[in-house]
């Protein structure tokens, strides 16, 4: 190959090497043209929250246009809302919500998060309100002394949806009402009460729209510029996913079963260890998705004590009745469990009939293979030999030696046997000799027609 076709050749590859990299660089934003973006769809949990707050310090470290959080969500824990509310507030690029897609709603939690962002949106056909707060943990009582409480939680709440209103220049009567009066507001009627900033179809439209808008960082007045901007949306990991989803009520009550079964397995079988292992880690699970739920402890007590019946079931011979009083215990606790919050973070009343009669019979199967082994008669060991029946080798007259299970034994009686004689084990004392007596002749039954 002469030295023109190297030439030639390298120059193609030049050529083709320099349009990869130019039609890259067309297709890939560069990194401060990208706005990033986090799409909830569910309950504010703490999990939800370390997701949402450390994604907005990311998005502030690299730079990046603005954070969008797409917003679908029936409310959530107070602290996990104002864990995020907090990285809102204390974000040095603009931060938009947008409560999409149509039928979406941002309730409760949802709602004052809405409030807090620089940019609020909704999608036509979505709603916003009804941040009332709900009493967590309670012990299902009502009084005067619960009364002065909840009453004290709602000022608390009212303040904190007032300030945020009026730090955001947003509708501050109206913000209180949805936390006193519980008012949702379809979405062309929050753009009017200027509860928010605009309504868009897609996120599209919502870039396109916010494009040149101005929003304040202290005293500086600075513009958004989104209309060459692209979205990075971004996901949570494994790790997130999974504690989030042992989050929901139905997966914490099940787990919480779960354990309970497992421990109650290995307390009734000792030694076996996989039960009691398997029940540990359910049960620490299940603790961890109750910081985050209305978890009535009288409902809790419920549940353990109906642990503690089906356990003395196994010691205490009640013919039943501990087992009966533990499937009703484990009932009224299941019943109980959350009983005073928004209808999202109820049990499932399939979920909860499906386990308490799949846990009862298990128990009850349990219990029936416990107590049929504890009645079994002995085959080993010094219990085994009781009832025995062997020859006497030689004349006991106090001590002699016999022949018992295929054995030569030491033996003593307390009345005298003639050797050759059939002779029964009462006992065996702690040198292994043999307490003996003169067997009863075996009484053979015929049945009709034999002889």
């Amino acid at each position: 190959m002469s030295f023109r076709d190297l030439s030639i050749f390298a120059l193609a590859i030049c050529c083709l090497f320099s349009g990869w990299f130019f039609r890259s660089a067309l297709a890939d934003p560069p990194p401060g043209e990208l706005v990033r973006a986090v799409r909830i769809a569910g309950v504010i949990t703490p999990t939800v929250a370390d997701f949402v707050s450390a994604q907005l310090d990311e998005a502030n470290t690299l730079g990046r246009r603005a954070f969008l959080l797409e917003l679908d969500t029936p409310g959530g824990l107070d602290t996990a809302m104002r864990s995020i509310i907090q990285a809102q507030l204390g974000s040095e690029i603009p931060v938009i919500v947008y409560v999409y897609p149509s039928g979406a709603r941002a309730a409760s939690a949802g709602a004052l998060i809405t409030l807090a962002a620089d940019f609020a949106a909704m999608a036509p056909g979505t709603n916003l309100g009804a941040a009332h707060p709900v009493a967590l943990g309670g012990g299902g009582g009502e009084g005067e002394g619960d009364d002065v409480m909840m009453s004290k939680v709602v000022e608390d709440a009212v303040a904190y949806a007032r300030s945020i209103a009026q730090k955001r220049g947003r509708n501050v009567s109206w913000a209180e009402r949805i936390v006193r009066e519980s008012i949702s507001t379809p979405a062309e009627e929050a753009l009017k009460e200027k509860v928010v900033d605009l309504l868009a179809e897609n996120e599209q439209q919502l870039l396109q729209s916010l494009d040149g808008r101005v929003y304040r960082r202290g005293d500086r007045e600075l513009t958004l510029k989104t209309g060459d901007a692209a979205l990075e949306f971004v996901e949570m990991n494994w790790r997130q996913k999974f504690l989030q989803t042992i989050s929901h009520p139905n997966i914490a009550y099940m787990l919480m079963m779960l354990g309970i079964l497992g421990i109650f397995f290995e307390i009734s079988q000792p030694g076996v260890i996989l039960p009691g292992a398997i029940g540990a880690i359910a049960l620490l699970l299940a603790l961890f998705a109750f910081q985050a739920l209305p978890v009535n402890y009288v409902g809790m007590l419920f549940i353990l004590l109906a642990l503690v019946l089906f356990i003395l079931e196994v010691k205490v011979v009640s013919y039943g009745m501990l087992t009966v009083g533990g499937i009703i215990s484990m009932t009224l606790g299941s019943v109980m469990l959350m009983d005073r919050a928004d209808p999202y973070l109820h049990i499932s009343w399939a979920v909860i009939a499906a386990t308490v009669a799949m846990t009862s019979g298990l128990f009850l199967l349990v219990l029936y293979f416990v107590v049929r082994t504890q009645k079994t008669r002995f085959v080993s060991g010094a219990e085994g030999m009781v009832g025995e029946r062997g020859k006497a080798l030689t004349d006991i007259n106090g001590e002699g030696r016999v022949f018992v299970h295929g054995e030569y034994w030491q033996a003593f009686s307390h009345r005298p046997i003639s050797r050759g004689e059939t002779i029964e084990v009462v006992n065996l004392d702690d040198n292994l000799r043999l307490e003996v007596r003169k067997a009863e002749p075996e009484t053979i039954q015929f049945t009709k027609g034999e002889k």
